[in-house]
């Protein structure tokens, strides 16, 4: 499985590289202004106008296989998580806070002794009941 992800993974960066350059070959729509009135840019490898339709379908294509590598490497990226328990995050009790690594101070033996050490309170203890 870790294999066919990082094949998925070299396809999309490769075909993200390969539309990156093709983008960056095509002209743009002021291009063909130019070349309407003359400017000499009709006579290219491609001709007068083959050049936009291949590049912008070789385009269109390499997008498309970008995408469907993205959607693929979500999908399977995904499946690989271990499934989340059902329910609530508010049903699930507060996880245990770890006691301190030194022992707590112990108070002079006196009358305030006799006392019970306030301990913090919770959450539920601070919400008001009716």
């Amino acid at each position: 499985m870790n294999a066919f992800v990082n094949i998925i993974l070299a396809v999309q960066m490769l075909s993200a590289l390969a539309m990156i350059g093709l983008i960056l070959i095509q002209h743009g729509k002021g291009a063909d202004m130019g070349a309407a009135f003359g400017s000499g840019g009709s006579g290219s490898l491609f001709g007068a106008s083959g050049s936009a339709n291949f590049l912008s379908r070789t385009t269109a294509v390499l997008a498309t296989v970008f995408f469907v590598a993205t959607l693929a490497l979500a999908y399977l990226g995904n499946n690989q998580r271990a499934p989340a328990s059902v329910g609530s995050v508010l049903e699930t009790p507060a996880a245990a806070v770890p006691a301190a690594s030194a022992p707590a101070p112990q108070p002079p033996a006196s009358a305030e002794a006799a006392t019970p050490p306030i301990e913090p309170a919770s959450g539920a203890a601070q919400i008001p009941t009716k």
